[in-house]
């Protein structure tokens, strides 16, 4: 009997560790980016490529992130092909709102913040509790001197297919994002500053007088 329970014992400690060690490994550069972040300030410069592989778009970008669930992302156009969005956009989601403001158009849209939190990249890093809860995370190896993570949404109506994240130890250096038209967009983030100081003002938006809105806001 001791002979059975001692069997049984170490059965139960290699159980134990092989959980312990499965756990780890389900870990991913991304769980440990997002640890701890409460805010974010960044720039990047993104480049959109077509189907084809022809880039449609060089632009640059702000983005601030306050946790959970609100965001600031502007981007500024350098280039794009004829009709391809050259104008300034700012996109905000302030906790209950996902404002997009085209200040050409002179346009607002509005939408529920909900569907800010699965459907938009900075939502992707913005989110509150696990990640997983709204996307597929897996680690998929090294390459190009990064650690990639590839996230899949769960929900259909995202506004991308997959992104792929490349982090530098904790850093955060690039996020490739593939979305439903065939189009890639590559984000390199050239500067980036966690947890800092991030005011109210940064993570709200009112619609400039004169703007059309489209939707209605919650209250």
């Amino acid at each position: 009997m001791s002979s059975l329970r001692s069997v049984t014992f170490r059965a139960l400690l290699l159980a134990v560790a092989l959980t312990q060690v499965a756990m780890a490994e389900a870990l991913t550069p991304l769980d440990a980016y997002l640890d701890r972040l409460k805010t974010l300030r960044a720039e990047f410069s993104q480049t959109v490529t077509d189907s084809k592989g022809r880039q449609v778009q060089n632009a640059t970008g702000k983005l601030v992130i306050v946790r959970p669930g609100r965001f600031r992302w502007e981007l500024t156009p350098r280039s794009s092909s004829a009709g391809a969005g050259a104008s300034p956009q700012l996109m905000v989601a302030d906790g209950k709102n996902l404002w997009f403001y085209d200040r050409d158009l002179e346009q607002v849209s509005v939408k529920p913040a909900t569907s800010a939190l699965t459907a938009t990249p900075a939502g992707l890093l913005s989110g509150e509790g696990d990640v997983r809860q709204w996307f597929n995370v897996s680690a998929i190896g090294r390459r190009d001197g990064y650690d990639w993570v590839k996230v899949v949404p769960k929900q259909s109506d995202a506004d991308f297919r997959e992104a792929q994240l490349a982090f530098d130890k904790s850093d955060l250096r690039r996020m490739v994002l593939k979305d439903k038209l065939g189009q890639t967009v590559r984000l390199d983030f050239l500067a980036s500053e966690r947890n800092p100081a991030i005011p109210d003002t940064d993570v709200k938006f009112t619609p400039p007088a004169g703007a059309d809105v489209i939707g209605t806001p919650a209250p």
